[in-house]
């Protein structure tokens, strides 16, 4: 992974996140590190197929990293992906990157996918589901992730409770959707 990029791109996901410090509250430190080391295993993963990676593509990452589970608190409910979409509509709007819209959305609808994705006009969109497994997975499941990259985000970036609030989240919502515990999955 290359730590100039990174920088960039850990660096955006900081800048678009604050806008939202006070909707995501006690959560913050820990969605926002999870973004942070997602973005890292995606450009880990694209380092492994080129040399240099694209600004453009570096941008897209951290956008789609940044809004990616923000429905989470901006419709607060479990079943977010579809409420995480407006949020960037709106970011990309005001960049002046609405072109972008339909790649980042896609990665956003398609990273909880079980299944490989078949997205072959995005292959970004494969790229950012790998790697958001990869975090989710707190390494267990590297998908191509090299174990070096996974250590040094993990112990620069700690999860802060993330995944504990993940785990509420989902016992919380039981109750309503017992048939459906994990809305946010796709097959």
């Amino acid at each position: 992974m290359n730590m100039q990029q990174f920088e960039q791109c850990r660096k955006l996901i900081q800048s678009i996140l604050e806008n939202y410090r006070d909707i995501i509250g006690k959560d913050f430190v820990g969605y926002q590190n999870h973004c942070i080391r997602m973005a890292g295993c995606c450009l880990a993963l694209l380092s492994q197929q080129e040399n240099t990676i694209d600004v453009d593509v570096i941008e897209k990452i951290a956008i789609a990293a940044a809004f990616h589970d923000i429905g989470i608190w901006t419709a607060n409910t479990i079943d977010y992906l579809e409420p995480s979409i407006p949020p960037m509509m709106a970011y990309l709007s005001v960049q002046d990157k609405a072109h972008w819209s339909d790649e980042i959305r896609v990665m956003i609808l398609e990273h909880h996918k079980i299944t490989t994705t078949q997205y072959p006009q995005y292959p970004l969109v494969e790229i950012f589901r790998k790697a958001d497994l990869a975090d989710f997975s707190l390494g267990l499941v590297r998908s191509g992730v090299p174990k070096q990259t996974i250590k040094y985000l993990k112990q620069h970036f700690p999860n802060a409770g993330f995944h504990q609030r993940l785990v509420e989240l989902t016992l919380k919502n039981l109750p309503k959707s017992p048939l459906n515990p994990l809305p946010m999955m796709k097959w």
